[in-house]
Parts: structure tokens; C-alpha cells; sequence
């Protein structure tokens, strides 16, 4: 079996160790692709689907952070079928939690012109009340946007402490906690794993939580993305 597998990705011939995924076949060709849900460790992704791609023969986009790159594959990154899913995909999630604080997902949206408004608010989850029970760091799950992140990296990915886990199913699933639903209850150890890795604020310091509240957060410089140079920070 061959240790190497080559492809194209975007007109560009590149070639990767077997096992990579497409999402790094595309960095392998200097090609940045959108992700939400994917972190060095977390086990499964292609649940944003931000970062689906065109494969030849495919009648279906694929994730690439998940579909293995084989030889042959002709990939399309920035395809207009591609940026229309990516849009619809963004203007959801947009729909569904309060954005303000998500950094990356505000400039994914900017780059294919999501419109935050096109499918109103589809579920109550922006009307959730932030979470403090505990004097670590606050649950403010109106900003979740169900990436998984936390929960893998507090359950097989990194901490094996299993004490968030996702409840419900569809329009009705959330973050949850076993038992009474509060942190101190669980088996949770507040090592601050999950908070390192959530990309949209659901998870906060107490300290950072109140200081933007009050109004006296630092301002953070925006940020700027494209498949060419990946995130930039704006000027302030």
C-alpha cells in the first residue's frame, strides 16, 4: 500500500501521506478551507459542515475535515456550488446563536455574504440565560452553535471526564449536564479544556464574562478571511 496519495486540489497536483484528510490536502496546496467544528483534538468532526468541498464524481459535497484524500480526487474548494452551501450553512448557524462574540464565524460570514437575518430566529436558543454556578467560568449557551468541540474534548479527546454531553435531538438539542444540570454536581474537574476550545463564547471565564458585561473588555481587532491567506486581524 502506498505511503503517499496524490490529487488535485484546485487545479493544483499535491501530495499527502495516505490517511490525510482533504481539509489537509488543501493546506498541503496552500488552499485554506472554512472549519468551525474541527480542533487538533477532537476525534470526529463535519458537524458545521462550514468546510464542505466538490469532488469530482461526488454526487454530494463531502467534509473535508473528515473524507479521506485519495489518489486521483479532483477537489474544488471555491466553487460557486461550494459558496452557495458554505452561505446557507453560515446564515444558519447565524439563526440560531448570538454570533457577537465568535470572531471566526463573523469573518466566514462576511467573506461569502451570509445574511444573519435571512431565516429569522429559528430556535430559542439566542433567548437562553447565561449559566453561573460555579466561579470559574460561565455557560452562556444563546452563543453555541453545537460544534461538539467541548463536549469531545472534555469526554475521549483530552480529559475522559465525560461531565457535558449534547441532550436532545434537531431543533431541541443542547449542551447539557447529568443530574441536577449543574457543573458541581457533574463529574466535571474545571480544568478549562472545554472553554480553550469553544470558538463562539458559550464558554467564558467569570472574569472575561464580567468584564465584557461591564463594558471594559479589551477591544479585539476583527478578522479578515479568505481561501488565500486564511484569518488576517483588521485595524482597529
Amino acid at each position: 500500500m502506498s505511503e503517499t496519495v496524490t490529487l488535485t486540489v484546485d487545479g493544483r497536483p499535491v501530495t499527502v501521506p495516505a490517511g490525510s484528510t482533504l481539509r489537509e490536502a488543501a493546506q498541503a496546496a496552500g488552499v485554506h478551507v472554512p472549519v468551525l467544528c474541527w480542533h487538533p483534538q477532537v476525534r470526529t468532526g463535519s458537524n458545521c459542515r462550514v468546510c464542505v468541498v466538490e469532488v469530482a464524481g461526488n454526487r454530494t459535497l463531502v467534509p473535508s475535515c473528515s473524507r479521506q484524500a485519495e489518489p486521483g480526487m479532483e477537489v474544488r474548494t471555491d466553487s460557486e456550488r461550494v459558496r452557495r452551501a458554505r452561505r446557507v450553512v453560515l446564515e444558519l448557524l447565524l439563526s440560531e446563536a448570538d454570533a457577537s462574540q465568535a470572531p471566526e464565524l463573523l469573518a466566514y460570514a462576511a467573506h461569502y455574504g451570509a445574511d444573519p437575518g435571512r431565516f429569522g430566529e429559528i430556535t430559542a436558543r439566542k433567548r437562553r440565560e447565561p449559566i453561573r454556578d460555579n466561579p470559574f467560568f460561565v455557560r452562556d449557551y444563546a452563543r453555541c452553535i453545537l460544534c461538539r468541540r467541548c463536549t469531545e474534548v472534555c469526554g475521549v479527546g483530552v480529559q475522559h471526564t465525560f461531565a457535558i454531553e449534547i441532550a436532545g435531538r434537531g431543533n431541541r438539542a443542547a449542551i447539557a449536564t447529568g443530574g441536577t444540570g449543574l457543573l458541581p454536581d457533574s463529574p466535571c474537574v474545571f480544568c478549562g479544556n472545554c472553554v480553550g476550545a469553544c470558538p463562539t463564547g458559550a464558554l467564558v471565564p467569570v472574569a472575561e464574562f464580567e468584564a465584557r458585561r461591564d463594558g471594559i473588555w479589551p477591544r479585539e481587532p476583527a478578522l479578515r478571511w479568505s481561501p488565500a491567506t486564511g484569518f488576517v486581524a483588521e485595524e482597529v
